[in-house]
């Protein structure tokens, strides 16, 4: 159980730029980690700070000399105080993920969303996908809040989607965010673990954030990342696990043109080095270099 906020401060921070200073240093003396959705201090605080007070998150500079209502201080300060205290992702302590400027819903029953096929989806995995139009099947599989299946929902107008994950909390999480963005009659949510329970379902794409870190780096996990369900993130002992299975089962669930889509993190030449055969396509982001893959059905097809 955190500790109550310290109020008796409250009448020393009066503006915006005063708690921003405030909660980093705090953040600083307690050697905070970051990773889910900011990466310093600075960020972390920004985002707290803006998020209570129901400011756009990406607009710091016009509200650093509003003044704050005593109300609203304390409750600046009892999200500071949360966050050192607790060590949980900013994310949970708010209750809201942004990816690619949407807002979502987290909670401690899902990852804090952070993948980089997010980024792809902006221009439709133009790479990979020439006609975004004839997609007409999608599955985000290990979808968690359901974020990826909401942005391609979104990006793919004429595509039904399959969101699937094995964690019944999770699937809790992104059947809200789905009715959230008002497409229930577009995204459907399935409990399977992978491919299992989609026998006879084929797909023109299918996306993939699977868990892939290995089990010597969650055991090495700040309190930051152990907040967040380990089996969102286990990928066995050298995070390929799940990949593998992926890889061994997608074939079948492909439409003849159809392609996958997979985030694997620093797997790249170990995958390549494991199935030399396989033409692996890696995806560059703005904030990442092979750590995801494209490969087509045929290719799937050939290797199984």
């Amino acid at each position: 159980m955190s500790k109550p906020a310290d109020f008796s401060h409250l009448d020393d921070l009066f503006t915006i730029r005063d708690w921003l200073r405030y909660a980093v240093s705090r953040f600083t003396v307690a050697k905070l980690a970051y990773g889910h959705g900011t990466e310093t201090a600075l960020d972390e605080a920004a985002y707290l700070i803006l998020s209570a007070l129901s400011l756009p998150i990406d607009q710091l500079e016009p509200w650093m000399d509003a003044r704050l209502t005593r109300d609203e201080r304390a409750k600046v300060a009892d999200l500071i105080q949360q966050r050192i205290a607790t060590r949980k992702p900013a994310a949970y302590l708010v209750n809201t993920a942004w990816i690619r400027g949407r807002p979502f819903y987290v909670d401690e029953r899902v990852i804090v969303p952070r993948s980089y096929i997010g980024e792809l989806l902006d221009d439709g995995l133009s790479a990979v996908v020439p006609d975004p139009d004839g997609v007409e099947s999608i599955l985000d599989l290990c979808t968690g809040s359901g974020c990826l299946a909401i942005l391609a929902a979104l990006t793919y107008p004429n595509a039904a989607v399959d969101a699937v994950d094995i964690s019944v909390g999770a699937l809790e999480v992104a059947a809200r965010n789905v009715e959230d963005y008002g497409l229930t009659d577009r995204i459907s949510i399935h409990r399977s673990d992978l491919f299992a329970g989609l026998e006879g379902r084929t797909y023109d794409l299918i996306i993939s954030n699977p868990p892939y870190v290995t089990a010597e780096a969650v055991a090495a996990f700040p309190p930051e990342y152990k907040a967040e369900p380990e089996l969102a993130h286990l990928g066995g002992d050298d995070g390929l696990d799940l990949v593998r299975r992926i890889l061994a089962e997608a074939a079948v669930h492909l439409n003849t043109e159809g392609m996958l889509v997979v985030e694997v993190g620093m797997a790249r030449e170990a995958l390549e080095t494991e199935y030399p055969s396989l033409p692996f396509l890696w995806l560059d982001t703005e904030q990442s270099e092979g750590e995801l893959f494209a490969l087509t059905a045929e290719a799937l097809k050939r290797h199984a």
